[in-house]
């Protein structure tokens, strides 16, 4: 890695040569993958007149996830750059072959090339964050993250309309097409940049099954890391349970229709938005313990907020839990970026991710079903509590 130099808080990441390309690079990416995710399950949908294929279009690329500490390891195993720009131009080769779906019996193409889709998005993942940890100076990976956060976010509000429209208009070839070029893109803008990395150690971690292992132990054993890692893992078991209830909320709640829900999406990722640029400035002045706890409290209160029958409490809830939900996933991944080692950072930083998104799909998968059984305001109530209850945890235990 290069030697990192002296820069100042406030403008050295959009100074620093890399780090402007790579956030650009999120940018592109970010977009024709926020596109492809809606198009898929509409394009599934209107192939098969299924709406469980459909949403299985999103298991398929979330799925690897769930391996995350393996792939992770391939991040420690060969140079970052030169992975990333292979793996993003290969995504954009792999998408044109879902120029041949065009009927239901076609349809198997399209979730092989999801489900490598996902593969490779883990492995840059873990990629992306072992490179810029050696790129930054460690007093900016927080303000970094934020602005991750809100060119994803920001993405998100404007790619799925977007995708959903070409779609619509010429067909799923097409959407396929913008992801592909915006791989391209990313690929090259990885290219371009200037960090030079030493070549790894094969025989660093040992075996595959050793290095996981490895990668696993590191992050319990990193008491910096642990709190916030289990914190986030707790918050999304949390947002998976409002995430199920969000329907009987419009519904029974405020008597709208489920088009509605779309509302509450938009507003929420505004909130994450704008926690994602105040991120740097507010990392620079509370720690990360106490940055994640007053998310998490955020949060808490939000989905309280959310059980009123009201529309002015519901949206404002929904701005409260975009703003609050991300600050524990920022604050546990800069503190990995920091205390990790280099030579770990890649699968540690998948291990990391796995443990804090997979709780999602469980809390949603309890959250259906509770909502099937009560109302969403008993559900939303405990949810609260328990995110109240982790806040204090952060607070009270140092370690």
């Amino acid at each position: 890695m290069r030697t990192k130099g002296d820069r100042d808080r406030g403008g050295g990441i959009l100074r620093d040569h890399d780090a402007r390309l790579y956030l650009a690079g999120v940018v592109v990416s970010g977009f024709g993958t926020s596109a492809m995710w809606l198009a898929a399950g509409i394009w599934v949908k209107s192939l098969t007149g299924s709406d469980s294929l459909a949403a299985l279009t999103v298991l398929a690329m979330w799925a690897p996830t769930l391996v995350g500490p393996v792939l992770g390891t391939v991040a420690d195993r060969v140079r970052r750059r030169p992975l990333l720009i292979v793996c993003n131009l290969g995504m954009a080769l792999l998408l044109t072959a879902l120029l041949a779906v065009d009927s239901a019996d076609r349809v198997w193409i399209v979730f092989a090339v999801l489900f490598v889709y996902g593969t490779a998005g883990v492995v840059m993942d873990a990629a992306e964050s072992a490179l810029i940890a050696g790129v930054l100076d460690q007093r900016l990976l927080g303000a970094f993250n934020g602005l991750r956060t809100t060119a994803n976010e920001g993405m998100k509000l404007l790619a799925p309309l977007a995708g959903a429209a070409l779609y619509a208009r010429f067909g799923g070839g097409r959407v396929a097409l913008l992801d592909a070029a915006t791989f391209a893109l990313a690929g090259c803008l990885f290219g371009l940049m200037r960090v030079r990395e030493p070549r790894p150690s094969p025989a660093a971690g040992g075996g595959w099954r050793a290095a996981t292992a490895a990668g696993v132990r590191r992050l319990r054993a990193t008491p910096a890391v642990r709190p916030l890692v289990g914190a986030a893992a707790v918050t999304m078991l949390l947002a998976g349970l409002n995430g199920a209830a969000v329907y009987a909320v419009v519904d029974e709640g405020l008597g709208r229709s489920p088009a509605y829900v779309g509302v509450l999406y938009a507003v929420q990722g505004a909130g994450s938005v704008l926690v994602g640029l105040l991120a740097g400035p507010l990392l620079r002045r509370l720690p990360e313990r106490g940055f994640a706890a007053a998310g998490v409290a955020v949060f808490a209160v939000s989905l309280g907020v959310r059980a009123l029958p009201y529309d002015a409490a519901v949206l404002a809830s929904a701005v409260g839990v975009g703003a609050g939900l991300p600050c524990v996933l920022i604050a546990a991944m800069t503190a990995v970026q920091r205390e990790v080692p280099p030579a770990e950072l890649g699968r540690v930083s998948a291990t990391a991710t796995t443990l804090m998104y997979a709780p999602n799909a469980v809390g949603l998968a309890l959250g259906a079903g509770a909502v099937a059984l009560t109302t969403a305001s008993p559900l939303l109530a405990t949810a609260s509590a328990l995110a109240l209850t982790t806040a204090w945890h952060l607070t009270r235990h140092p370690n």
